[in-house]
């Protein structure tokens, strides 16, 4: 008789600030054996992100990082939709690629107060963890010479003290959070390494999976 494998189901949360790589990341994560497990083919297995700008009709837009004062009451209603969904399918993976670190960052920066601990209390739970990339401040410049070749948007990154100050503020977010949390340095761009890295964290941790 075949034994058949554990079932995989971390629950992974990319945050920190642009030009860390979180996307990449997200994808390799999505695709490593040790963090789902083996594949013989390719399948759709879900990356959400916080960063899609769903509250408005034009590129770079508004949404749940990003919301105008007036739009906090919909971007609440969406986390709470979101933690509903994970609840539902607490036996899956889900890797997300920024999320509420992210929306207390920048709603903070323009001097608003965003109070998460209902979400987070409903998280962990469910297994989540946070994963904060983070990059020395001399490698900044030669990750958006990278990134320029691809973006629809270069002048987003004209200023990279705004990314070198606004990633302390991650670090101070990360934490107070009450999630379990690592900060992983990307700075030498080696994502097989910081992958393992990643997977080390989450076995050593027993966040790999829900028994019960």
């Amino acid at each position: 008789m075949i034994q058949k494998p554990p079932k995989l189901t971390p629950k992974i949360i990319l945050e920190g600030t642009r030009l860390t790589q979180k996307t990449e990341i997200a994808f390799m994560l999505n695709e490593h054996p040790r963090i789902v497990g083996p594949r013989k083919y390719r399948y759709h297995s879900p990356i959400i992100s916080a960063e899609w700008c769903g509250f408005t009709n034009f590129p770079w837009g508004r949404g749940l990082i990003n919301f105008s004062p007036s739009e906090e009451a919909q971007a609440i209603e969406t986390y709470e939709t979101w933690i509903k969904l994970f609840e539902l399918q607490r036996y899956y993976s889900w890797i997300v690629d920024r999320f509420h670190i992210s929306t207390i960052v920048y709603q903070r920066q323009q001097g608003r107060q965003i109070d998460f601990q209902w979400l987070e209390k409903r998280l962990i739970p469910l297994g989540f963890c946070i994963i904060l990339c983070k990059r020395n401040k001399n490698s900044f410049n030669q990750a958006k010479m990278r990134r320029l070749k691809v973006s629809g948007n270069p002048p987003q990154y004209d200023n990279l003290n705004i990314f070198i100050q606004e990633q302390e503020l991650f670090r101070k977010e990360v934490k107070k959070s009450i999630l379990p949390h690592i900060e992983i340095d990307i700075s030498s761009n080696n994502l097989e390494q910081v992958c393992t890295n990643i997977a080390d964290f989450l076995e050593d941790n027993n966040l790999l999976g829900l028994f019960e």
